[in-house]
Formats: C-alpha cells, structure tokens, sequence
C-alpha cells in the first residue's frame, strides 16, 4: 500500500493475506508492476486480528481530511 499522508493520498491495496510471509509474497509478485515500480520503498504491512472492530468511527472520505 502506498500513503503519501496527505488529503490526496494515493493508496493502493493489494489484498488481504493470514499470514505475513503471504503478504511479502504478494508484494513480490507486484512490486516491478506499473503503479507500484516507482515506488519501491513505499510498502508497508498492517497486521490485524480477525474477528475485531478497528474502525467504529465510520468511513471518512476527502472532504474529511479538508
């Protein structure tokens, strides 16, 4: 995924993964693909538990972050 940190961000998901060696894989397979070449350093891994609310707060969309 890629997260510029600001209101325009520009974030790409590739997919959700039980394990973390699944998800370096996956970044593997993807990271000489347009959309992720330039941009090599940018890949970070997020671990969560299954079956765990993280984001009770609801959605947030552009005009939010504004």
């Amino acid at each position: 995924m890629r997260d510029k940190g600001t209101a325009d961000e520009d974030t790409k998901e590739i997919g959700t993964y039980t394990s973390y060696q699944l998800a370096e894989e996956a970044i593997n397979r993807i990271k000489d693909k347009p959309g992720f070449i330039d941009y090599p350093n940018d890949f970070h891994i997020d671990e969560y538990i299954i079956d765990k609310d993280y984001w009770t707060d609801g959605l947030s969309n552009e005009k939010d972050l504004k």
